[in-house]
């Protein structure tokens, strides 16, 4: 069940919209968890341990043990349990003109389907079979449920109605990317924050990609501090952050697309500790004991590039840049890219992408044993009484006990036909295994289940031993307005371990566009256009300062006469410049940024709908080749496509045959100036979508040079440009953006 996309605009807006009120993280403790949940796809510790007993020790596809399976929940997701439900993502009437992707609940005990929340995968170089590379996180606090889709939608989801209680459109609102890798990074909850991340590209300060995290109040949506790594990252990834304390002072260790592993204060995002690791992204998550931080990569090694992946230890207990002094041991040539590893009784267990099993000291690196478990490994073995359960690409699955030398295989069964991406689960005495054909959940159909306690987690400095402000937070860190509007801020004091010590007073100031008076109300004048602002506080001698973006209702115009690419506008200064040509300033797409050369940017609100864009382009031309260019319209893309001679109307490229395109052949000439036309209309449950381009300076065509209906529609989305120029420059001027009424 969801909310109408209308519904669901309306809703996000309000909250968008509203006062923000701070609810203090000293106020009452929340219900007590179940003990015997799973809401992180690493466990309740984060570190793929059950303390659950009596668990299998054999289990057949065909029946033994096997409580049920269910086709309808296959996923290469990792799913999590939460108060008696299982929730993960699945893709939505798999190879239809429906596809798209499903938050999905069940009954934990019986596999039945509760609810489930469907969203449109648009505007993304992801193939459908990976969907659902990332997994929910469930908040024992709420009951809520939060989730990062494949294309950048990030939800707040009822946990027990499927309702979404507020969302972003990353990819629109913070430039986040979506490749054809789908990798896609998970929730983490923190008490009224929930941190996402992923590698964006957005605006003003934030043009330059950066692997960067966004932690938002898990209650309303608004943005309370933004985190950005080194720029320019390889990679996107997919590396969960893990929450601890060190030195009384509580961290997010989390491994970045820039090759580095980080801890920072979750409260503030201030960074505590940096490790420079690899030399690309890491992918596997961290894992923490006591004050040891065990990481591990498949990438070349900064220290020594020629050597591919290492399984390495760090202190925990540094701080600033420890990539010299907090090493405690290296193990290089171990490629353990995709796997999270476990500690069981001082040894290390990390399994490599090809599918064996190292097992190392804890303390020294030294190796110990190893395992083959097949050939290929995607996802994380977990740990329960005494077994480890670890499912291999291929579809073999392994029920093993640790041994002196290494591991013992108790059990080894296959599922034929069937892909294991993601990883197995323990709850209530059950183990639940996704493929990407089916949903297995095993276990003792009458087991009672049980658990030892858990350890006792370490604990934070209380926060009464120091309340003398070190830092300051504006919060929110960034918001999205409209003339007319207006926004409270808060400025939050924060001790130095980034503890909340209390909403203080401030001497607040705005630069840019808009006024902000002494209570923190900044206010967007009635007559705005697209502009910016950044809003600062001072508070007990610190300061700091939010930004907002401010976005009139249509029509819009821009002609780059101030060249000037606008600043609004989400991930077009890093790949474009206003370049004087033929007499006139014009926006160009460059072909100097490899990893920008092809690229999506936005210009608005993602809830605009029934709009007409329009823009005059010209191609350039580089070894015979053209570019492809063109405009975006309510998450659909109308492309002037070069080497293909054809225009386009599509919304997700690699399921132009199933999902939506269409396609009509069109020659267009190099080093001539077309106009483009590309219309969106929801009518009828449907959208209607219109283009057509032709020589500019000549009369508008009567007729549409492609049109096309959507059965299933984008029923919103922001306008924006589409361009590749990895082989020749793009040109772009006059561009206008008007509601259909006109």
């Amino acid at each position: 069940m969801k909310l109408p996309p209308l519904c669901r605009w309306k809703a996000a807006l309000a909250l968008s919209l509203a006062l923000c009120t701070w609810t203090s993280v000293f106020a009452a403790d929340p219900p007590a968890a179940d003990p015997l949940d799973w809401p992180n796809w690493r466990g309740p510790e984060m570190n793929g341990i059950s303390r659950e007993t009596g668990l299998v020790s054999r289990w057949s596809p065909d029946g033994e043990n096997l409580l049920w399976r269910k086709p309808e929940l296959a996923t290469r997701s990792t799913p999590i349990v939460m108060q008696g439900k299982l929730y993960t993502i699945c893709r939505s009437h798999p190879e239809t003109t429906q596809e798209g992707e499903k938050i999905v609940c069940a009954d934990a005990a019986t596999g039945e389907i509760l609810w489930e929340n469907i969203n449109n995968v648009f505007l993304t170089d992801a193939p459908a079979e990976r969907v659902g590379w990332s997994s929910v996180v469930g908040d024992p606090a709420t009951g809520h449920i939060f989730s990062l889709g494949i294309c950048g939608i990030f939800q707040c989801i009822d946990g027990k109605t499927g309702k979404t209680l507020w969302q972003h459109s990353l990819s629109e609102e913070y430039g986040i990317l979506s490749t054809y890798g789908g990798r896609t990074n998970f929730p983490t909850v923190f008490e009224d924050l929930v941190i996402i991340s992923g590698v964006m590209t957005g605006w003003g300060d934030y043009a330059v990609p950066a692997h960067r995290f966004v932690a938002f109040d898990k209650s309303n949506g608004q943005a309370a501090w933004i985190l950005s790594t080194k720029l320019r990252p390889k990679d996107t990834t997919y590396s969960s952050p893990v929450l601890t304390v060190f030195n009384g002072q509580a961290a997010l260790v989390f491994a970045a697309g820039d090759g580095s592993v980080y801890a920072v204060q979750p409260r503030t995002g201030h960074v505590i500790w940096s490790y420079d690791a690899s030399m690309r992204g890491i992918n596997t998550p961290p894992l923490i004991s006591g004050t040891t931080v065990f990481c591990a990569h498949s990438e070349q090694n900064v220290s020594d590039t020629s050597i591919l992946g290492a399984v390495f230890a760090l202190d925990g207990t540094g701080t600033g840049d420890v990539t010299k002094t907090k090493l405690l041991w290296s193990v290089p040539a171990i490629a353990v890219g995709r796997s999270g590893p476990l500690l069981i009784n001082d040894r290390l267990y990390v399994i490599e992408d090809g599918a064996a099993m190292f097992v190392l000291d804890a303390k020294s690196g030294k190796e110990l044993g190893r395992k083959k478990l097949g050939t290929i490994m995607m996802g994380s073995s977990v740990y329960g009484d005494g077994k480890i359960y670890v499912g291999e690409a291929t579809g073999r699955v392994y029920i093993l006990e640790p041994a002196e030398k290494g591991v013992k295989v108790l059990h080894q069964t296959r599922v034929e036909g069937e892909e294991i991406l993601g990883s197995p689960i323990i709850s209530h005495g059950r183990i639940y295994l996704p493929t990407n054909v089916a949903l297995y959940c095993i276990g003792e159909k009458d087991h009672q289940p049980a658990a030892d306690p858990r350890p006792d987690l370490p604990k934070e400095t209380p926060r009464a031993d120091d309340m003398k402000p070190a830092q300051l937070l504006l919060v929110p860190a960034e918001s999205l307005l409209k003339p007319g509007q207006r926004q409270e801020f808060q400025a939050r004091l924060f001790n130095a371990r980034g503890q909340y010590l209390k909403t203080a007073p401030a001497k607040f100031s705005a630069e840019g566009t808009g006024a902000i008076d002494e209570r923190g109300v900044f206010r967007v004048p009635a007559d705005a256009g697209h502009s910016a602002a950044i809003v600062k506080a001072e508070a007990d001698g610190l300061t700091s300062q939010a930004r907002v973006r401010i976005i009139p209702p249509l029509p819009w115009s821009f002609d780059f006469t101030d060249n000037q690419v606008p600043v609004t506008w989400i991930g077009a200064r890093y790949r474009h410049i206003v370049r004087e040509f033929e007499g006139n300033p014009v926006l160009v797409k460059i072909t100097t940024i490899p990893l920008g050369t092809r690229s999506q940017s936005w210009m608005g609100f993602p809830q605009t709908s029934d709009a007409t864009i329009q823009a005059d382009l010209r191609g350039g031309i580089k070894d015979e080749k053209l570019p492809d260019m063109g405009l975006i319209n309510q998450r659909y893309t109308l492309d002037l496509m070069g080497s293909a001679q054809q225009l386009q109307i599509r919304s997700w490229t690699p399921r132009l045959e199933l999902r939506f395109a269409k396609t009509v052949p069109f020659e267009w000439k190099h080093d001539t100036w077309y106009t483009m036309k590309f219309r969106a209309e929801n009518k009828d449950g449907k959208a209607v979508l219109s283009g057509k381009v032709w020589p500019r300076g000549e009369a508008e065509p009567a007729e549409w040079s492609v049109t096309g209906v959507d059965d299933t529609p984008n029923v919103n989305g922001s306008p924006g440009l589409f361009g590749n120029a990895q082989d020749a420059e793009i040109f772009i001027d006059n561009i206008k953006v008007t509601p259909n009424s006109r």
